[in-house]
């Protein structure tokens, strides 16, 4: 699978629960849409991100990936320390140079 080193190195971080690497792929004033929540800015990025890999420990395993532009679907498979691990996900990412502007995060299923 042909992924944008951003997201080769998103993955990267998640699976080694790296949170600051993992919030640094974002710009100043990117957005991240989770779980009903909005997280705005790499500070608050990173605190959602360290928040959720010390509750959750989860990995990514891509599955599928499109592009339009400058929006694509990452669609993987990820595991961890959560109720019905496995899940698939959908992540929509907005990229523009070379960084994340916008994440959001959503169920595979509603999507099919």
């Amino acid at each position: 699978m042909n992924l944008p080193k951003v997201i080769t190195d998103l993955i990267k971080a998640q699976n080694e629960f790296d949170a600051v690497a993992y919030a640094n792929l974002f710009s100043e004033t990117a957005e991240v849409f989770d779980e009903g929540k909005t997280h705005k800015g790499r500070p608050e990025i990173e605190r959602w991100i360290d928040h959720s890999n010390k509750n959750y420990q989860s990995t990514m395993k891509p599955l599928g990936y499109t592009e339009n532009g400058t929006t694509s679907i990452l669609t993987a498979e990820c595991s961890g320390a959560f109720p019905g691990s496995p899940i698939t996900l959908n992540f929509h990412f907005d990229i523009i140079d070379g960084q994340v502007q916008q994440l959001k995060v959503t169920d595979y299923t509603k999507f099919q």
